[in-house]
């Protein structure tokens, strides 16, 4: 796959002298109604014999209309990851343009002429609520006056699951309250978090329960509190280690301490700090309890154990 990033003004030499097929969107999480669209095209460019391109955005372009800020955006999925899904699909040529003033003030019909004819569209599929400028004079069902005949529009409907919309604030809103069998149905995949292995206070060692650590990347999307069970795999390694995780304020050991990332990995036992990580979220268990002493903590722990083998044991 091949990766073209775009920042306004743009070298017209970088596009690819070849028609596409160009499915638009920012695609945060990359989940089942994101692979749809891209299913989509993927199935016109192979009946056509054109190219898959992709165009997606550095940041989330509605951060210019929130009041949440660059540095405080949490996504579903960095970039890197994005970029590792876009290719597992099937994606020819992945665009990223770098969304900022130049396009937040650019007009509907300059940024179809830049970013779909300029970019040879021949097709241009999106989903049915995508939009390219400001949402009243910028939807699919006004494409066709920017588009002036000079390629063909794909609108693609929304996937339902539930009787609802599958989208990127639902499977926000399910991992807030740790639905996490509800979240990697959406996504189609299992929820994945990266972070790097940092010393702690070593507590989980002297209840005979070490734990890793996990400080993840900036700007990616935590599940809520809670205990779950997990799997987890070593920057460079193939093999994936079952686990279970918290994530939480550990009141049991006091009050005002900073929310940490905490995972236990059965029949491990290497120190592997400074290694960077990717843990999958399989299974919520239960909420963070503040308990009374020790012994109870470790009760409840070994029962959190099984529990987390029990469900692991079925994958």
């Amino acid at each position: 796959m091949r990766i073209i990033r775009l920042t306004e003004p743009y070298d017209q030499t970088q596009i690819p002298n070849s028609d596409v097929v160009l499915a638009m969107g920012f695609f945060d999480g990359v989940h089942r109604g994101h692979q749809r669209v891209i299913n989509v095209a993927r199935k016109k460019a192979h009946n056509t014999h054109l190219p898959l391109a992709v165009l997606t955005f550095d940041i989330y372009p509605k951060i210019f209309f929130t009041d949440v800020t660059k540095d405080s955006m949490c996504y579903l999925t960095l970039n890197q990851e994005k970029i590792e899904r876009m290719e597992a699909l099937g994606v020819d040529i992945l665009y990223i343009v770098t969304f900022d003033e130049n396009l937040v003030y650019m007009p509907p019909q300059e940024f179809i002429d830049k970013y779909a004819v300029a970019l040879r569209a021949r097709y241009l599929v999106a989903g049915a609520d995508f939009t390219y400028g400001p949402p009243a004079i910028a939807t699919m069902p006004l494409l066709p006056e920017y588009a002036q005949g000079r390629f063909n529009i794909m609108c693609v409907n929304h996937l339902c699951d539930g009787g609802q919309k599958v989208s990127s604030t639902r499977i926000r809103q399910a991992l807030a309250t740790g639905q996490m069998t509800e979240a990697n149905r959406l996504l189609g995949y299992h929820y994945q978090v990266h972070g790097k292995v940092v010393h702690g206070f070593q507590r989980g060692r002297e209840l005979g329960f070490p734990t890793l650590n996990v400080l993840p990347w900036a700007q990616e999307r935590i599940p809520g509190d809670g205990v779950y069970a997990v799997r987890v795999c070593l920057d460079g390694e193939s093999t994936w280690y079952q686990g279970m995780a918290s994530i939480g304020n550990n009141e049991t050991f006091g009050n005002d301490l900073a929310r940490t990332v905490e995972i236990n990995l059965f029949n491990f036992n290497r120190q592997v700090y400074g290694r960077q990580v990717t843990v999958e979220w399989m299974y919520y268990l239960r909420p963070m309890i503040k308990f009374d002493g020790i012994d109870e903590l470790i009760c409840q722990l070994q029962a959190d154990r099984a529990r987390s083998r029990k469900l692991l044991a079925s994958l």
